[in-house]
């Protein structure tokens, strides 16, 4: 979503180093620019007027100025800025040292709460907690039963009492998580708007039912700046411990992100990507800002890695590459584990210098194409599988017709395998391989 933002802040950036030597007026006119890209990324006024000012303060010392590199240094001051104004660091839950640790989601209907509600589930369960769902929502038709679909695909258990009085619901909850032994009672409240008084004295009631909780807001990124006045206002009413942003990777201009901890003094603890129950990070604000430079995730990406694939499968395809013994059955399984990691799109984003790297995946790029990939290889013979040098025109169109596809679109997967094959051959042996201007080598 920050692809707009991260364009036009390189461009400042690289307006500013073909400067020979900056002088006070070419730093000011390139954070112009800066402040011009946050407003166009519907940042709120207030937080770019600070965040500017603040910049142009440091980016101005004599020091800077009069150094080796002063444009890495100014890129470096708006980093530095950026995480703070992000958050400075990663704000988890708050556990309970005994009895279930209570997690509030609230906003307004729409936000994705019931969607939040099963990914933290999952995120708890991976922690080795076990959580309880809680469905209060008794005002939009099938909300219950939704939630309870997404409890099932989330392997965690939904409490609802049908349509009664949801304060009754959540205490009688936290009392069945407290004799069960539940780590974490998800409540998932009933959309609500903030004008509605009613519905906002009914969350303070459920809040206020409990001793400790996490409050946490759930905004729609692609809100934009109204995501702002909703959080003050919720902030008005209740005790907010966090905020999750959900939509993250939609083609919203991100200002939510960037302004609603700066405006609500409320950390925001979870950011959710793609209608997939595993889309959803923890948010680190140091990693968020190098994004936006274009400076890459590259500590998440690692942590997407580890969760999707085995360590001892990752050293057995290390060792294949290494022997040069690397086949189309590893090819598929390849694509299988990066796949888990999530959309590729969203992967190569976190790679650095991702916006220089144009050419990975083509605009018009479908990831059901690799349903088609898997296909190709599918079709193929196990002895095909491993010595792909024996595929000649007859097999070729065999396997073309057995997967549905055509002989050129064999072609196509067979040279990808090649390119693959011979890139991580070269990371493995520690050689690196140039790719879009960026050189990737081997991390042990």
């Amino acid at each position: 979503m920050f692809e707009n933002l991260t364009e036009k802040l390189g461009g400042a950036f690289r307006r500013l180093s073909g400067k020979g030597k900056l002088r006070p007026r070419d730093v000011r006119d390139g954070l112009k620019e800066v402040r011009l890209a946050l407003l166009e990324a519907d940042v709120n006024y207030q937080v770019v007027k600070d965040f500017v000012n603040a910049v142009q303060q440091e980016a101005l010392g004599e020091e800077v100025l009069k150094g080796l590199k002063p444009v890495d240094q100014i890129i470096k001051i708006v980093h530095d800025h950026l995480v703070h104004l992000l958050g400075d660091a990663a704000v988890p839950i708050t556990w309970k040292s005994k009895g279930p640790t209570v997690v509030i989601l609230c906003g307004l209907q729409g936000s994705g709460k019931t969607t939040t509600a099963g990914k933290l589930a999952i995120d708890f369960r991976k922690q080795s907690r076990k959580p309880l769902l809680c469905a209060t929502d008794v005002y939009r038709p099938a909300a219950i039963e939704q939630l309870q679909q997404v409890g099932e695909q989330a392997e965690a258990d939904v409490f609802t009492l049908g349509e009664n009085d949801p304060v009754a619901i959540a205490r009688a909850a936290y009392a069945h998580a407290e004799s069960a032994g539940i780590d974490a009672l998800i409540i998932d409240t009933a959309g609500r708007l903030h004008i509605d008084e009613a519905m906002m004295q009914e969350i303070a009631d459920i809040e206020a039912s409990f001793e400790e909780s996490e409050t946490l807001l759930v905004l729609d990124a692609m809100t934009g700046q109204d995501a702002i006045n909703v959080a003050e206002e919720f902030g008005k009413r209740l005790e907010l411990d966090g905020l999750i942003l959900t939509k993250l990777d939609s083609d919203a201009r991100g200002g939510a992100a960037l302004s609603a901890r700066a405006v609500t003094g409320v950390p925001v603890k979870f950011v959710g990507v793609g209608e997939r129950l595993d889309g959803l990070e923890t948010f680190h604000p140091d990693r968020m800002a190098q994004r936006i430079l274009n400076m890459g995730d590259v500590l998440t990406l690692i942590e997407k890695a580890q969760q999707a694939i085995d360590t001892e499968e990752a050293a057995a395809l290390q060792q294949k590459f290494l022997a040069a013994d690397f086949d189309l059955e590893d090819f598929r399984q390849h694509l299988k584990n990066v796949r888990k990691m999530g959309p590729l799109d969203q992967i190569i984003k976190m790679m650095p210098g991702a916006a220089q790297m144009g050419g990975l995946l083509p605009d018009d790029f479908d990831e059901r194409e690799l349903d088609g990939v898997d296909a190709i290889i599918c079709s193929m013979t196990p002895d095909e599988r491993q010595r792909p040098a024996i595929l000649n025109g007859s097999r070729k169109r065999r396997i073309a017709r057995g997967s549905g596809t055509t002989v050129q679109d064999v072609n196509i997967v067979l040279k990808q395998y090649r390119e693959l094959a011979k890139m991580m051959s070269a990371v493995a042996k520690g050689k690196g391989v140039q790719v879009g201007g960026l050189r990737i080598g081997r991390v042990n």
